[in-house]
């Protein structure tokens, strides 16, 4: 059983917690048992987070016990003392960037995995982008939450617009290719297919957008265009 940001749960409900983390059961309304004794509880809460951002920010290796003491005055001010005896408290790090890569990592798989199943297109991510889009998370407070917000917003939208274009005009191709310039923007490359197999190739693109903005802008022959 899961329950995310029990902190914002009423007093009462938390109280109906001591006899399930006593006795394993719980009794409703009606005055029915119910079991939990084959239950994992997990509760969530955000209480302490600023403390545990700034402990390991001055020092990334600190200990787990040194956490828990950072913690505990946000967390005794909230739960009764005997609730939290009752608890097994682990303290999540935040994310660093190699976590963070590796999260754009299995994104982006899933990504190039439907576009190979469902229009056999290739697609390749240059390590340049995984590491901006890593970094992109690490300078906003909702982190890794961010991978999808970038997804979802710029690269998904321009690659399923410019690949529908594609395929409407017969000239489907053969790989997408996403990296990130210098300068921190997204580059989005379409190789035909007789371009890939090393035929020159009419009518090839950049699309191309900055990664820290809301909107992308899009580079054409005919010149940006912001959507």
């Amino acid at each position: 059983m899961l329950l995310d940001e029990i902190e914002k749960a009423h007093r009462d409900v938390l109280d109906l917690f001591y006899q399930v983390f006593d006795r394993g059961t719980m009794r409703d309304g009606e005055g029915r048992e119910i079991d939990f004794r084959h239950c994992v509880i997990l509760m969530t809460s955000n209480l302490g987070s600023t403390q545990i951002d700034e402990a390991v920010l001055d020092n990334p290796e600190i200990a787990q016990t040194a956490l828990l003491d950072a913690i505990h005055p946000q967390l005794v001010t909230h739960f009764q003392s005997a609730l939290l005896a009752r608890f097994q408290t682990l303290v999540y790090r935040p994310l660093d960037a190699a976590a963070l890569a590796s999260i754009v990592h299995l994104k982006l798989d899933k990504v190039a995995d439907r576009l190979r199943r469902q229009h056999d297109v290739e697609l390749t991510c240059d390590a340049s982008l995984i590491g901006a889009m890593a970094e992109l998370c690490l300078s906003h407070e909702s982190g890794a939450r961010n991978v999808d917000a970038f997804l979802n917003q710029c690269i998904l939208p321009t690659v399923s617009r410019e690949l529908l274009a594609r395929m409407a005009s017969g000239a489907a191709p053969a790989r997408i290719a996403l990296s990130s310039s210098a300068e921190g923007e997204l580059t989005i490359e379409f190789v035909d297919r007789d371009e890939a197999a090393g035929v020159a190739a009419h009518g090839a693109r950049h699309v191309t957008g900055a990664t820290d903005a809301g909107t992308v802008a899009l580079r054409h022959a005919a010149g940006p265009h912001r959507w």
